[in-house]
């Protein structure tokens, strides 16, 4: 019995050095180096004789298109070699971005592709891979065709003809002495041999297609700065749509709450004004209430300066603004912040709004009994830890402003984890970049 199972975890009783000539994975990768020789080798010619052609024109106009069609040809064998790579290495690259002409016509795509760096990188590929194919093809082949074939000799031994009462296979000859492995002992040796080859062949073709997959993935790939502009771009909207909606929020409570009550209040002003001589008390009445209608329209002009940027922030760091919010957190918080020192104006306020989030998640629907938060340094990232004791169930798709808040947090190359199983308690974790 080759494999059992133990604690719903799979457990191979065969060591991996025996089961490597027999898995998939092998027979895979060996078909892969296998078929990469013929398509280098067609497509090393297509792409050299007209990449020589093209530059060798290059000063006619006719070199121009015959340069782009070269790169045109490597990138189609690019697109092939993704392929290859996806189905028999198991490598998912993702394909780089088409080529975008500024102009339309035939100029502009030509001019898109001798501008391309992809287009260029991928003809790189395609008059490197050729003999590296070679190299690749010969070696598995030689490993993998003499291990099996020595391995299995005793098997088809038989096929070679007797000669004066000797049969088998024919080392060395000079015509007055043949040499030839037909004893016990010869067989078994030769089989000795050709299991060690079998045995060996799997890693080395495992290591020539680890070679190929530098190879696909580092030259047929996107190129790294295409990645990060493609993730500053969405960054960038991340961070727009964010700004947006801070606005609109701020909007909103102005307009609804802030500037409806000053109207209220500018309204009982004048009716005051109006009966003060005909009636002084009710016009004092109306003064009292307008005197209160103040009051909490100064409370809600506070809190909402408070939301757009803390003073107490600002002046005294991490620690005494999230003192502040847990004080207004209907639930008992305990804060612990060690930071050596203040990190960037902007991580600093990024982290208070999380951890305000977080605990006005913790006030609306947890249910809990206590909670605290965690703020410290570790290495390069700043760590905030949101804790409660509440019934779970926390996620992010919910609707409960995680999924903005991790957005928010991926937009300076940040991260949120949430832990919140069913039942609680729930940890929410979220690390940004430590900027001094």
């Amino acid at each position: 019995m080759a494999t059992a199972h133990r604690s719903g975890t799979r457990v191979h009783r065969i060591p991996p050095a025996l089961r490597a000539p027999f898995e998939g994975r092998t027979w895979r990768e060996f078909g892969y180096l296998l078929l990469g020789l013929p398509l280098s080798v067609v497509f090393f010619a297509l792409a050299l004789s007209l990449t020589a052609a093209g530059v060798g024109l290059v000063v006619t106009f006719l070199g121009i298109p015959i340069l782009a069609g070269a790169l045109a040809v490597c990138r189609g064998f690019g697109a092939l070699e993704r392929a290859r790579a996806r189905a028999l290495l198991r490598l998912d690259v993702a394909d780089p971005t088409p080529v975008l002409p500024r102009s339309e016509g035939a100029l502009g795509w030509v001019g898109a592709v001798l501008r391309s760096g992809v287009s260029w990188r991928h003809l790189l590929y395609t008059l490197v891979h050729m003999p590296w194919a070679v190299f690749a093809f010969s070696v598995s082949l030689a490993f993998w065709s003499y291990g099996w074939c020595l391995l299995t000799y005793p098997l088809w031994q038989w096929v070679f003809p007797v000669h004066a009462g000797i049969d088998g296979l024919q080392l060395y000859g000079d015509g007055t002495h043949d040499v030839y492995l037909d004893s016990p002992f010869e067989l078994a040796a030769t089989s000795l041999i050709g299991l060690l080859f079998t045995l060996a062949a799997p890693w080395i073709i495992r290591g020539l297609a680890a070679v190929d997959r530098l190879l696909v993935a580092g030259l047929l790939g996107p190129s790294r700065l295409e990645g990060r502009v493609v993730r500053l771009e969405s960054d960038r909207g991340v961070v727009v749509d964010t700004a947006a909606a801070d606005l609109r929020r701020i909007e909103r409570d102005l307009h609804d709450g802030a500037q409806a009550r000053l109207v209220a209040l500018a309204m009982d002003l004048g009716l005051a004004k109006e009966k003060l001589l005909e009636d002084p008390d009710a016009a004092a009445t109306m003064v009292d209430e307008a005197h209160g209608e103040v009051k909490l329209a100064l409370q809600e002009l506070r809190d909402l300066a408070r939301g757009i940027h803390p003073a107490v922030l600002t002046d005294r760091g991490l620690d005494a603004a999230l003192s502040s919010v847990a004080s207004r957190c209907t639930v008992p918080v305990r804060i612990n912040v060690d930071l050596p020192t203040r990190p960037a104006e902007a991580i600093e306020g990024i982290a208070y709004f999380t951890v305000s989030e977080l605990l006005q998640n913790v006030s609306k629907h947890s249910r809990a009994q206590t909670a605290s938060v965690d703020v410290r340094r570790t290495q390069n990232r700043l760590l905030i830890q949101v804790r409660d004791d509440g019934h779970g169930g926390a996620d992010p798709t919910g609707g409960t402003g995680i999924a903005g808040l991790a957005k928010r947090l991926g937009a300076v190359d940040g991260l949120l984890v949430v832990d919140s199983p069913a039942g609680g308690p729930t940890v929410i974790t979220a690390e940004l970049p430590w900027r001094a």
